[in-house]
């Protein structure tokens, strides 16, 4: 009995030593294989991550924008407008005086060099644009081109963390300034803060706007239809937003006492360049020119200019604006909120003040618009390369629009605009853009 048990234990441990045999040998292998399947994936995301867009030939770039349904038809005074459309908005009417009250008149010097440094930048894009094939993408392309595919896809997240959050933002601002114009008539005073105000909840956690949404979705039907519709309504106001600026330039300087220049810079030069660093941010838009670059007639010769075009016109009227709203009023008492109007108003020119109402209306129609337009041609151009998904590079065959990408934009900006407080959502707005740029 002693030997069965004996020789049962040596079975035993004869088994399990070529069971032990036979497993060792895959237990190893199996080792072996994560530890390549980690090197190979590791390898092709560098690869991936650090490979280049290649450029392709004028022949090749014309059969991509047909078979991906893009049309031809800004010509160069749309694409002048769309960098006016997108740089000035209701701005102009208040970073002009609240900047004054703390520079003092030197604050057109501060625009003034402010414009000089986005020249050099828009000279960059001028070039770039002059270079490249014409398709969508703007920073991104070119980052991708110069760069690598993991440099162009951060770039592309800090811009839409830009134009997302700026674009609930503007639309916030023109609700509140739709809501102001609306309550001129008697029908309409009273309205609930919820309707285009805000109205907070949750401790401020939440803050509803309903007219909003809508605003951004109408938007988002008219880009939907067509860049030629799109086109035309941007070009309608932008048009309408510069008689404005015209007009309360030329109406104001019959009231400009030169008195009210004198110091100059009474908080020194500092405060200047200090100004300049704050009103930077009122000439960001011209990069919205090279994103329409495959629905140019002419890119090459048509983008330098509506790049350089747009940004010019934008500096003649905010120094122009500067100037006036520094004659008018003493810049120490310049308004807070409204300082152009208020500056107006005191000096018995209240229709003035309804001009400048309108003309908010006007641009941050037109930044809105602008804004959804070139967030739509991103989500494109990031869906043809593959980096995100083929829904996004998708194009309406009949409207020549890409759809899909347009109503997700709207989608995302409608969702933010309506359950968050505008200056919430402005405190993280200028870090995209700087980035981008």
């Amino acid at each position: 009995m002693g030997r069965g048990k004996g020789s049962n234990r040596n079975s035993r441990i004869a088994s399990y030593s070529s069971s032990s045999s036979t497993t060792a040998p895959y237990n190893t292998t199996s080792s072996s294989n994560s530890s390549s399947s980690s090197s190979t994936w590791w390898s092709n995301f560098c690869s991936s991550a650090l490979r280049t867009k290649p450029q392709v030939s004028p022949s090749e770039n014309s059969v991509r924008v047909v078979g991906d349904g893009l049309v031809r038809r800004l010509g160069l005074l749309d694409l002048v407008l769309i960098g006016v459309g997108a740089s000035i908005g209701a701005g102009i009417f208040v970073v002009t005086g609240t900047v004054a009250r703390d520079v003092g008149p030197g604050v057109t010097i501060s625009f003034a060099l402010a414009g000089a440094v986005c020249v050099l930048n828009a000279l960059c894009y001028a070039e770039l644009a002059s270079r490249f094939p014409a398709l969508v993408g703007g920073a991104y392309m070119y980052t991708y081109t110069a760069f690598n595919e993991l440099t162009a896809f951060l770039v592309f997240a800090q811009l839409m963390l830009d134009y997302h959050i700026g674009a609930a933002s503007i639309a916030r601002s023109l609700a509140s300034y739709v809501v102001t114009i609306l309550e001129l008539f008697p029908i309409f005073k009273g309205m609930p803060n919820w309707i285009g105000n805000g109205e907070e909840f949750l401790g401020g956690a939440l803050s509803i706007n309903l007219l909003a949404p809508i605003l951004l979705v109408l938007l988002t039907i008219i880009l939907c239809r067509g860049v030629g519709e799109s086109s035309a309504l941007n070009s309608f106001m932008t048009v309408l937003k510069i008689i404005i600026v015209i007009i309360v330039v030329f109406v104001g300087a019959f009231e400009v006492d030169v008195s009210n220049w004198s110091p100059f810079a009474p908080n020194g030069v500092k405060s200047i360049l200090t100004g300049a660093t704050v009103v930077f941010f009122a000439y960001v838009g011209f990069d919205a020119v090279a994103n329409s670059a495959e629905e140019s007639k002419r890119p090459q010769r048509d983008l330098p200019i509506g790049i350089m075009g747009s940004l010019l016109i934008c500096i003649a009227l905010y120094i122009g604006v500067c100037l006036v709203i520094t004659g008018m009023v003493p810049y120490k008492f310049l308004g807070e909120d409204a300082p152009l109007a208020e500056a107006f108003s005191s000096k018995g020119l209240k229709y003035v003040s309804v001009l400048i109402s309108i003309g908010a209306v006007a641009g941050l129609t037109t930044t809105l618009l602008v804004g959804l337009y070139v967030q739509s041609r991103l989500y494109l151009g990031l869906g043809r390369d593959g980096l995100l998904p083929a829904l996004f590079a998708k194009v309406h065959p009949k409207r020549h629009t890409p759809i899909h990408s347009q109503v997700w934009v709207g989608i995302v900006a409608s969702v933010l605009a309506g359950l968050f407080n505008v200056h919430v959502l402005s405190h993280i707005l200028s870090v995209g853009t700087l980035h981008a740029l």
